[in-house]
């Protein structure tokens, strides 16, 4: 299992790798991967692995689940009224529908097995779909009007009622009948009619326990401080969220799902900062579990099946998205306030498949279901059809058809680079500044430029200085530059030609003295910087106060 491990992590992340510099998406590699490890071709993974793959599979949506929710946003979503909730009912039902009847014509299934198809293929996959409106969150497309945020909750709610429709059916068309429920009285009612009634209970359920989740979170981290760093932090976290979903296996009252993205949504209102540690590290798991996820969806694919189902399945795939979606895309977008370009980004932002049709593809078969084989080939197809190219075509088309906002950087993470420019115009009290410099670059996981200007040539000095810049920063990533002319003139014009985020500038005159050209210096990029500037006091005036 080791050597499987080995060969999942390893060759998946070169080939997503390779995959990105080729302009493709990450996750093309790493589904290729998938079908070159499994048993289709080179079946180099253990039976123990790929027996095992649905658990995989489970934590890792689990895990982006948690990194939607943390990053969803109250306000927005508040703004658009019920589009959300439309946007999670409206276009998979209607995409269900059009597929059932569509594989009626097409494969002669009956209703209830095209309806069952239809419930694996209309699914929405949060692989796909929450990294990328993660991204463009965090590049502020549509952010303005909420469109990111509705179309994850609405992808979040519509996988809840195909999933319950789904194991109604398998479970009829396994057993060849639906126990009736006895009400009091002696009346029994379908459980088909109950349906609606189930989603809600589930959606509502999954909600609550998510709060009451997101509640013992920061009543164990915060306020009881079990945790003592980071790593223990998100610890805690994955394992309340695992529990959460392991639970709603073993008691469906409430979606499991829902229940995990509803907690980090909620710890954004109970401690923001809580919230923002957590982000950042479920950001760190996914990179883990997203080659995992995508490397054993290429596993399970049969080639051969696929091949011969190719065609039709292209064929159910469009009808589904340009019939089924469409219509339901349209309606539950009608009286808001998205014009026509956000209301077309739809099509590439809110299509992917790929999570839920790797988890339930392969169920109607290994249930002895008539056209499993074909259920999943078709399963597959949609996979590798529509995954790519959903991943390809959000970031693509965000630019186009959404408008720029501001990024709220208490909802996502934002990735900036930090970078500290150490000015020294002489070898005195640069120990100080080059101290400082590392100190800060370390808390924050930066870099640091150390920028030596001087009047005249002095080698000697030169030497010492980078010298000591490689002892005091030695474990910080930097570049050492000697520059001649202007001290003040060549900080400022550095600061303002490269991305700096502070000025680190030393202090060190007798203010019972007269003034010097140290003194003018620090007051020079003081006044004329656009950056912050932190001045450092030299032992020449240590301990004097400001």
């Amino acid at each position: 299992m080791l050597i499987s491990i080995i060969w999942i992590l390893g060759m998946g992340f070169f080939a997503g790798q390779f995959a990105r510099r080729l302009g493709a998406p990450p996750l093309i590699g790493m589904i290729l991967v998938g079908v070159i490890l499994g048993p289709e071709v080179g079946n180099r993974l253990e039976p123990e692995i790929l027996a095992a793959a649905d658990d995989l599979r489970t934590m890792a949506v689990m895990i982006i689940l948690m990194k939607a929710g943390l990053g969803l946003d109250r306000d927005k979503l508040a703004e658009q009224g019920t589009v959300a909730l439309r946007l999670g009912i409206l276009p998979a039902i209607l995409e269900t529908g059009a597929i059932a009847i569509a594989s009626v014509f097409l494969f002669q299934f009956d209703l209830l097995t095209g309806l069952l198809l239809g419930c694996i293929i209309a699914a929405e996959s949060p692989a796909v779909i929450v990294p990328g409106m993660l991204r463009l969150k965090r590049l502020g497309w549509g952010v303005k009007k909420g469109i990111p945020d509705a179309i994850l909750t609405g992808s979040a709610v519509s996988d809840v009622v195909l999933l319950l429709v789904f194991s109604l059916l398998l479970n009829f068309l396994q057993q060849g009948e639906i126990e009736a429920i006895i009400l009091p009285g002696g009346l029994s009612l379908n459980p088909l009619l109950l349906l609606p009634f189930q989603a809600i209970i589930q959606i509502v359920l999954g909600i609550v326990a998510g709060y009451l989740a997101a509640q013992l979170l920061v009543s164990l981290l915060e306020r009881q401080s079990w945790s003592k760093n980071p790593v223990q932090d998100i610890l805690i976290a994955a394992v309340v969220a695992a529990v959460a979903v392991l639970t709603a296996r073993e008691f469906p009252y409430f979606s499991g799902y829902l229940a995990v993205m509803s907690m980090g949504f909620f710890l954004i209102e109970l401690d923001a900062p809580l919230a923002r540690r957590l982000r950042n590290g479920f950001n760190s798991l996914w990179i883990v579990a997203e080659i995992i996820l995508f490397v054993l969806m290429g596993a399970s694919i049969q080639l051969h099946v696929l091949g011969e189902m190719f065609l039709p399945g292209l064929t159910i795939l469009a009808v589904g998205l340009l019939i089924g979606r469409t219509i339901g895309w349209t309606l539950s977008t009608a009286g808001s306030n998205w014009n026509w370009q956000e209301k077309l980004f739809l099509l590439p932002g809110n299509s992917a498949k790929a999570t839920v049709q790797a988890a339930l593809g392969a169920l109607p078969l290994a249930y002895g279901i008539e056209g499993g084989e074909i259920i999943l080939a078709i399963a597959a197809l949609s996979i590798l059809v529509t995954a790519p190219l959903g991943a390809w075509a959000i970031p693509t088309f965000a630019p186009k058809l959404l408008k720029k906002g501001e990024v709220d950087p208490t909802k996502v993470t934002v990735n900036t680079r930090t970078m500290f420019l150490a000015a020294l115009e002489s070898s005195k009290g640069a120990r100080e500044v080059l101290k400082q410099t590392a100190d800060l670059a370390r808390r924050s996981h930066g870099e640091a430029i150390v920028l030596y200007v001087t009047t005249v040539d002095n080698p000697q000095e030169t030497q010492a200085i980078q010298e000591m810049t490689l002892g005091i920063l030695a474990d910080i990533r930097h570049q050492f530059i000697r520059e001649k002319g202007a001290v003040v003139d060549t900080i400022l014009a550095w600061s303002k030609a490269h991305p700096v985020t502070a000025i680190v500038v030393g202090k060190c005159p007798n203010p019972n003295q007269e003034e010097t050209p140290i003194r003018s210096i620090f007051q020079g990029v003081l006044a004329g910087s656009s950056v912050p500037v932190l001045v450092v006091p030299t032992p020449d005036i240590a301990g004097e106060p400001e």
